[in-house]
C-alpha cells in the first residue's frame, strides 16, 4: 500500500537514528540518561530515597564553655574550654577526634610539606614555576610568608586535658587532629564532659594568608600602631561523627574547610578595655562593656530605617590614640550553632539596624557592622544594608533567619563566614587632603562579599554540609543565591553566575568534576563556585522553571536546616520535590568534565508531493529551470550564438515542443488508481496534507561537547517573524552524539535561519556553530605598535651608564609633578 511522502520521510529519519543507535551500542555508546542511583549511596534509615532525613536520622551535639584572653602585645591567645559531648549515634565511642586547625601553620604540618611549589590551588602568595626557558620565581609576598613562619612558633600548646573528675585523658596529636581516648566508653544516648587549656600565637593574616589572624596598622596615632584581630578556627573543637563516614577526621590542608556539630556556646573574651568585640551570638553583659550612651544607641537601633552608630567614628578615633593596661571581659551566648568566631580592635566603629523579619521562630534580628576608619563611607553606607537585603532574599528561598544577630566585620580576611558573623575585606583609599574615596570595583566588592558571606550563614552554617569533602555544597549553592540577591540589588554588577561566565572554564583542559574532594580541586573558583552556581541558575531558569525549582530548593533547605546533608540528599530532594527526572543533569554537570557545545549541521527542506502529475510535473520543471545556467550556454547566448534548431526550424519534431515534464493520460490514470487504492483515513490525511501544503524541515544537530542539554531554538522566517522552540534534553536519550528533529510550518512560513541558544542560557562554548546558515564571525582590527625589547642585551648601556643616581627626595619631587 502506498504511503504519503511525509510518512516515508519520518520513517527514514527514524531508521537512520535507530541504526546509528544500534551501531553505537556495539561500540562507544554511552547512556547519558541512565539513573544516577548507581553513583549515589543506597538509601537507608538515616537518609531515605527522597533525599530526606530518615526516620532514624541522628547527629551528635557538642556544647562549649570557653574563657579566652587576648594578649595584644604578644599577639597570643590563652584560653580554657569545657566540652560536653553527647553521643546520639547508635555506636559506642571509645575515643573522640578534635580539630586543631592552628597546627596547619607548623613547619612540619602536612599542609606545609605537601604544598607543591607554584601550586595554582594554593591559598596564599603566588609563585611561578617557570618552564624550560623561564626560571622559577618567588614573590616578595612569599618571602614575607616564609620569614614570618620562620620567626614565630605556631600551632597549639595543649595543656591539662582531663575528664570531669579531674582524671588525665590520654591524647595523641596527629597533625591538625587530636584523638582523645576516653577513660570509659561512651554509650549511645550518654554524654561525657572534659576540659583543657590551650594557647597559640596568632598569625599575621597579611603575611600568611589564613582565614583569621591580625592586621597591623603602624601609622595609627598610638605609639606602636594598632591591630585588628579576627579569630576563627581558633579553639580545639570536635570533628563531626556522621552516619555516612563516622569520624570526618581528614587532615586540614587549607582548602577543604570543615564540618562540625551543632551545640550551645558560652564564651568569655577578655581583651584590652578600649577594644570593641564582635562575636558569634548575643552580648550578655552590655552594661559592663558599653557606656550608658552606647547602650541607649543599641536600643535605638532596633527600630530605625538606617543604621545607628553604637560606637561612633569619633569614639573609635579617640580609642586609637592611646592604649590602656585595663581589661574587659565580653560575654557571649550562642545556641544551636556549629562554630564560634570573633573580632576585636580599638579601631572599630560599630553600627546596627534592626531587621523585623516577622514569623514565629525569630521575628527580630539585629544587623551590625564593625569597621575601622579605613572602611569610611563605603562601609557606613552599604555593609549593614547589604546584611538586611541578604536576609530578606535568602529567607525567601529557604527559611526565616533563626539567630538573633547577623554581623559584618572589616579586617584582613577578604571574605569568610561563621555563625552570625562574617569577615569582609574591602576598604576606602586615603587621599592627600585627608578624605577617603573608593572605586566602583571596591563598592561592588563590598556589596558582593557581604551578600556572599552573610549568605553562608544559611549554607553551610545552618544547612550543615561537609565543606572538607564537597566545597560546592556550600560555595556553589551560596554563589547561586548570592547571584539572585545581588541582581535584586543591582543587576549591573557582574555576579558571575550567568551561563556565559563559565564558558571558558567549561572548555578548558585543567578541570576536574565538581564532585571532586575539596583539596584536590585544580581551580577552586570556577569549579566550586561558578560552575555549580551556573548549573543551578540553568536548572531554575531553563530546565525546571522558577516555580518548580524554588519549591524544591526551599524543600531541601527546610529538610536539612540544622542537619547535615550530603550531595545525594540534594540531588534526590531536587528531583523528588520537582517531579522531574534530573539524573542526566546532575550526572553531566557534577560528575563529568563534559561541556555544552550543540551544533546545527544541516537543515533539509521538504514539500509534499501531490501525486497529481498536472501539479507535480510543473513544479519539477520549475525546479530544473531555477538551477544555475550552464556557464557555456550563458556565454554562448551572450555572444549572440543561435541554436541549430533556431536556424533550422524545419528540422524539429515532437520532442522539441514537449519535454520530460509533459503530462500524459497514462500518468493521470496512475494518479487516479493511486487515489482509489487509499483507505478512507489515508485519503482524508493525504488530501488534507495536499490542501495545507506545509513546509517540512529536518534539522540535524550534533553534540560536540558531550554534555546533553535542551536544544533552544530561534526560528526566523521569510515574512520577518520569529518563533522560539524548546526541545527537551531527552531528545538525546537514544543517541547523545547526533539527533534529527522534524519541524513543520505553514506554507507561508518559510524558514530562513535557525539559531541555537539565542539568549546564551546553556553555557554553550561555541556560539558560531549555533547558526544555520553560518554567520560571518564578528571581530575587530586592533592597531598596535611593536614593543621595544626588554632583554639585557638590547639596552643602550653606553648611554644608560651616564644616568645620575636619584635620591629619595628626587623621587618625591617627581611624584609631586605627577
Amino acid at each position: 500500500m502506498y504511503k504519503p511522502l511525509v510518512f516515508w520521510a519520518a520513517v527514514l529519519i527514524s531508521s537512520v537514528t535507530q541504526a546509528s543507535t544500534i551501531q553505537q551500542t556495539k561500540g562507544h555508546f554511552e547512556d547519558k540518561f541512565r539513573q544516577l542511583d548507581e553513583a549515589l549511596p543506597t538509601p537507608n534509615v538515616y537518609r531515605n530515597a527522597a533525599g530526606e532525613p530518615g526516620h532514624q536520622y541522628w547527629q551528635q551535639k557538642v556544647d562549649y564553655k570557653i574563657k579566652a584572653k587576648l594578649d595584644e602585645n604578644k599577639r597570643r591567645i590563652e584560653a580554657s574550654e569545657q566540652i560536653k559531648y553527647t553521643n546520639n549515634s547508635p555506636d559506642t565511642l571509645k575515643y573522640l577526634w578534635l580539630q586543631l586547625d592552628q597546627n596547619k601553620f607548623k613547619p612540619d604540618s602536612m599542609a606545609e610539606l605537601s604544598t607543591a611549589f607554584a601550586d595554582p590551588a594554593r591559598r596564599g602568595p603566588a609563585t611561578s614555576a617557570g618552564d624550560g626557558d623561564t626560571p622559577a620565581k618567588l614573590s616578595l609576598a612569599e618571602l614575607r610568608r616564609q620569614q614570618f613562619m620562620a620567626d614565630h612558633q605556631l600551632g597549639y600548646d595543649i595543656l591539662n586535658l582531663k575528664d570531669a573528675e579531674g582524671n588525665k585523658l590520654h591524647h595523641v596529636i596527629v597533625g591538625t587532629n587530636m584523638r582523645v581516648d576516653l577513660n570509659k566508653p561512651l554509650k549511645p544516648g550518654n554524654s561525657v564532659d572534659f576540659s583543657m587549656s590551650f594557647a597559640f600565637n596568632i598569625v599575621e593574616e597579611d603575611a600568611v594568608s589564613a582565614r583569621s589572624g591580625y592586621e597591623h596598622f603602624p601609622d595609627d596615632a598610638r605609639e606602636g600602631g594598632n591591630d585588628i584581630f579576627l579569630l576563627a578556627q581558633w579553639f580545639p573543637r570536635l570533628h563531626a561523627y556522621t552516619d555516612y563516614e563516622a569520624w570526618t577526621n581528614k587532615e586540614f590542608l587549607g582548602r577543604g574547610e570543615f564540618t562540625l556539630e551543632f551545640g550551645d556556646y558560652q564564651v568569655d573574651i577578655t581583651v584590652p578595655a578600649d577594644h570593641i568585640v564582635a562575636a558569634t551570638g548575643e552580648l550578655q553583659n552590655a552594661k559592663e562593656v558599653l557606656t550608658s550612651e552606647q547602650q541607649k544607641r543599641l536600643e535605638q537601633a532596633k527600630d530605625t530605617k538606617r543604621p545607628v552608630f553604637i560606637v561612633t567614628a569619633e569614639e573609635a578615633l579617640e580609642n586609637e590614640k592611646a592604649a590602656t593596661s585595663k581589661q574587659k571581659t565580653w560575654r557571649f551566648k550562642a545556641d544551636n550553632v556549629r562554630d564560634f568566631a570573633w573580632g576585636s580592635s580599638r579601631k572599630f566603629m560599630w553600627d546596627a539596624k534592626g531587621y523585623h523579619q516577622g514569623g514565629k521562630v525569630n521575628p527580630f534580628v539585629m544587623a551590625m557592622s564593625f569597621y575601622p576608619k579605613e572602611g569610611g563611607d563605603l562601609w557606613k553606607k552599604y555593609s549593614t544594608e547589604a546584611i538586611v537585603h541578604t536576609l530578606e532574599v535568602y529567607s525567601r528561598f529557604s527559611f526565616d533567619y533563626p539567630y538573633p544577630t547577623s554581623q559584618s566585620v572589616n579586617g584582613p580576611v577578604g571574605g569568610m563566614e561563621y555563625p552570625m558573623i562574617t569577615f569582609n575585606g574591602p576598604r576606602t583609599e586615603l587621599q592627600d587632603d585627608g578624605s577617603r574615596t573608593y572605586s566602583q570595583s571596591e563598592k561592588r566588592f563590598l556589596i558582593g562579599v557581604v551578600i556572599h558571606e552573610i549568605g553562608h550563614t544559611y549554607f553551610p552554617m545552618i544547612v550543615n554540609s561537609d565543606e572538607r569533602q564537597w566545597t560546592w555544597m556550600d560555595e556553589g549553592l551560596n554563589s547561586f543565591l548570592d547571584g539572585v540577591a545581588g541582581r535584586e540589588w543591582d543587576p549591573q554588577i557582574p555576579w558571575g553566575v550567568e551561563p556565559r561566565d563559565v564558558v571558558d572554564y567549561m572548555k578548558s583542559s585543567n578541570q576536574v568534576p565538581v564532585m571532586t574532594q575539596s583539596d584536590s580541586v585544580l581551580r577552586l573558583g570556577p569549579n566550586a563556585y561558578t560552575k555549580p552556581a551556573v548549573a543551578l541558575n540553568i536548572l531554575r531558569e531553563t530546565i525546571l522553571g522558577r516555580e518548580l525549582f524554588d519549591f524544591a530548593f526551599k524543600e531541601y533547605a527546610n529538610r536539612w536546616m540544622f542537619k547535615r546533608p550530603t550531595p545525594s540528599d540534594f540531588f534526590r530532594t531536587m528531583e523528588e520535590a520537582s517531579g522531574v527526572d534530573l539524573d542526566w543533569f546532575f550526572r553531566g554537570w557534577f560528575y563529568t568534565t563534559d561541556h555544552v557545545d550543540i551544533s546545527i549541521d544541516h537543515i533539509y527542506s521538504m514539500r509534499m508531493d501531490t501525486k497529481d502529475p498536472d501539479i507535480d510535473f510543473d513544479r519539477e520543471r520549475q525546479f530544473e529551470a531555477d538551477k544555475p545556467l550552464s556557464l557555456t550556454d550563458e556565454r554562448n547566448k551572450a555572444a549572440g550564438m543561435k541554436l541549430w534548431v533556431e536556424k533550422n526550424p524545419d528540422v524539429t519534431d515532437f520532442y522539441d515542443k514537449n519535454d520530460r515534464f509533459t503530462v500524459t493520460n497514462k500518468e493521470r490514470n496512475t494518479y487516479q488508481k493511486f487515489l482509489k487504492g487509499l483507505e478512507d483515513w489515508e485519503r482524508v490525511a493525504f488530501e488534507r496534507a495536499i490542501k495545507e501544503d506545509k513546509n517540512f524541515y529536518v534539522l540535524e544537530f550534533s553534540n560536540k561537547g558531550g554534555l546533553v542539554m535542551p536544544i533552544i531554538l530561534k526560528l526566523d522566517f521569510a515574512d520577518g517573524s520569529t518563533e522560539n522552540m524548546r526541545i527537551p534534553a531527552e531528545i538525546w536519550r537514544r543517541n547523545s552524539d547526533s539527533v534529527k528533529k522534524l519541524i513543520v510550518t505553514d506554507k507561508d512560513k518559510v524558514l530562513t535561519q535557525v539559531e541555537i541558544d539565542p539568549r546564551w542560557e546553556t553555557a554553550d562554548v561555541d556560539i558560531e556553530n549555533n547558526y544555520y546558515p553560518r554567520r560571518i564571525i564578528p571581530s575587530r582590527v586592533e592597531a598596535y605598535k611593536k614593543k621595544k625589547s626588554t632583554s639585557k642585551v638590547s639596552r643602550d648601556i653606553m648611554q644608560d651608564i651616564k644616568t645620575e643616581l636619584k635620591s629619595d627626595d628626587d623621587d618625591k619631587k617627581d611624584e609631586d609633578k605627577d
